[in-house]
């Protein structure tokens, strides 16, 4: 168990509207499409790998934020919301909206190329961050 989940834990709860269930925590991520696709053409599982380091990172990062130590106490009911940007311009432009927004994130960059390839956030309670996410037309 990790230290101090007890207390995150706690927090989320008082968090939470009383008399409902604990507040869901979900770990967001947005995946640039364009790399599936011609000139690049990266196979799924690549992909699939960039996700992983971002979504990794991002939990590693943050993790003694309250969020994510609730949010690692219960493996099986771990939520993650995969998002696409269409490109490399409108990832950044986000990760700029997110710095501004004091969201704390990941922008995850692919060496040695240095490209940018995925935003992960830390987990949050949903309702906190996707009036940002959607003003990006992320969602379908």
């Amino acid at each position: 168990m990790h230290r101090g989940a007890g207390q995150a834990f706690q927090l989320c709860r008082k968090m939470a509207i009383p008399g409902a269930e604990p507040q869901i925590l979900v770990q967001y991520l947005v995946l640039r499409k364009d790399l599936s696709q011609a000139p690049f053409s990266w196979p799924a599982g690549a992909l699939v790998a960039q996700a992983c380091h971002a979504a990794t990172a991002a939990l590693h990062v943050h993790r003694d934020h309250p969020h994510t130590v609730a949010y690692l106490q219960e493996l099986e009911r771990m939520r993650k919301v995969v998002l696409e940007a269409p490109d490399e311009a409108t990832l950044k432009e986000l990760a700029e909206t997110l710095q501004q927004k004091n969201i704390n994130h990941i922008l995850w960059l692919e060496q040695p190329e240095n490209i940018a390839t995925c935003i992960a956030l830390r987990p949050y309670p949903k309702e906190e961050v996707t009036q940002y996410l959607k003003k990006f037309r992320l969602f379908k």
